[in-house]
């Protein structure tokens, strides 16, 4: 089914390329963005272009740089201006606080490695998300006084989690997968939107990046189902509309591993300097999603 048929056209239509600048953009990178931006196009929208920056000790401007070029090689366009997430930290903190006064956050001294220990062998959803569980005996107990945030301009060295609800199924219909349903404190549990190093965490500021952006349909890899259920959760919270999802397949290596920007010889800047054009890239996109 073409494009045009799967997209209602909708003027309104405004999807996003989020790439992070930790390391040279690769070929399924380029995939998922032909995805975003094909979509935007056949729903005659617009697509916005986020830079995700928000982990300090691997994201380079280097990188920045570089990923536009790669963009720009490739003829993706985007709507004016960049958004930099570590430009908008203001606005991570406002949804924080309100998470805060509705009571649906606490603060954990508890690390990745404490809570992948606690998991001991992994649930299968474990597996294909790379989070545990986090067990539900180490939450403070229901209505327990939650202590007060520290003050605008003081550094926040505790991670915060949100307590999702205990066996709610959470659903969605994605564009490209179909049905789409989880429960929460099973398939996935509290989860940090914002670390002790005083960064917010990837959760929170990529669900409040796409309310506060109008983003209507959100365009990633199959990656990232399972965050979009926690997504679901903090956008609910926050009184914002959550967007329509399209969760498309990921590129994988000779061995069915899926690219990494570890794979220099897949980046995009290596095809460019062995002679691949973008039309010659861009075409394999489009004759293997017909297929």
């Amino acid at each position: 089914m073409s494009l045009e048929k799967t997209i209602a056209a909708n003027s309104a239509y405004i999807g996003r390329l989020a790439p992070s600048p930790t390391g040279c953009l690769h070929l399924g990178h380029a995939r998922t963005f032909w995805f975003a931006a094909e979509r935007a196009r056949a729903a005659g929208g617009v697509l916005l272009l986020r830079n995700d920056d928000l982990d300090r000790s691997r994201c380079r401007p280097g990188f920045v740089a570089a990923m536009i070029e790669d963009l720009r090689w490739l003829g993706f366009s985007w709507r004016e201006p960049v958004y930099s997430q570590s430009e908008r930290l203001a606005l991570y903190r406002g949804a924080l606080e309100r998470l805060h006064a509705a009571g649906l956050i606490y603060p954990c001294n508890r690390s990745r490695r404490d809570v992948a220990g606690a998991a001991g062998a992994p649930h299968e959803s474990d597996r294909q998300n790379d989070e545990p569980v986090f067990p539900r005996e180490w939450r403070p107990p229901a209505g327990a006084p939650v202590p007060p945030l520290p003050p605008r301009g003081a550094p926040i060295t505790t991670n915060w989690r949100f307590r999702v609800p205990d066996g709610e199924i959470v659903s969605f219909s994605d564009n490209a997968l179909g049905p789409q349903r989880a429960m929460s404190g099973r398939d996935f549990g509290d989860f940090p939107v914002w670390r002790r190093d005083d960064v917010p965490g990837y959760q929170l500021a990529c669900a409040v990046d796409d309310a506060a952006l109008g983003v209507t349909e959100v365009v990633r890899g199959a990656d990232l189902v399972r965050s979009t259920f926690r997504q679901i959760l903090l956008l609910r919270a926050l009184g914002a509309t959550v967007p329509q999802y399209f969760h498309c397949p990921l590129m994988t290596d000779a061995v069915g591993r899926r690219l990494a920007k570890r794979h220099d010889a897949l980046a995009l800047r290596t095809l460019r300097a062995r002679g691949m054009t973008p039309e010659e890239l861009l075409g394999q996109f489009e004759k293997t999603s017909r297929q």
